[in-house]
């Protein structure tokens, strides 16, 4: 499926559609370069889906976790400061993938083999107009 989008409201029909069209699932990983709008989307699935945090790119945490307004938790990682598989290991990974929670994950391609086989993958390309495919 591909969406394009023009403008930033143009992202939150993109991430309804993202939403609707894998109902059951629940880790995505977002590949793009740099800058090239992944948190970006990510703020907007998590508006959609009723996120009333602060959305953000945990480039520095590694992971945050946000809450929806019925009190969900929703988990965004950023691996681009991952250096060794280790550590993904070492802030309990998997304990957040399989916990059932919305999980976003931003440079999915430096934990490839640690991605499970229902992973959503959603490709984001463009420079003044975003092409998102997933």
């Amino acid at each position: 499926m591909k969406h394009i989008c023009i403008s930033e409201l143009d992202l939150l029909p993109a991430a309804r559609k993202l939403i609707d069209s894998f109902p059951g699932a629940r880790v995505f990983a977002f590949y793009g370069s740099m800058g090239v709008g992944k948190t970006t989307f990510i703020k907007a699935i998590c508006r959609e889906l009723g996120v009333a945090d602060i959305v953000q790119s945990p480039t520095f945490a590694i992971i945050n976790e946000y809450k929806t307004i019925d009190g969900e938790s929703v988990f965004h990682f950023d691996f681009y400061r991952i250096k060794k598989i280790e550590e993904v290991f070492d802030i309990g990974y998997e304990d957040y993938i399989y916990s059932g929670s919305y999980c976003f994950l931003e440079w999915p391609e430096l934990i490839d083999s640690l991605l499970p086989d229902d992973v959503i993958r959603v490709r984001i390309t463009g420079d003044f107009e975003r092409v998102i495919e997933f």
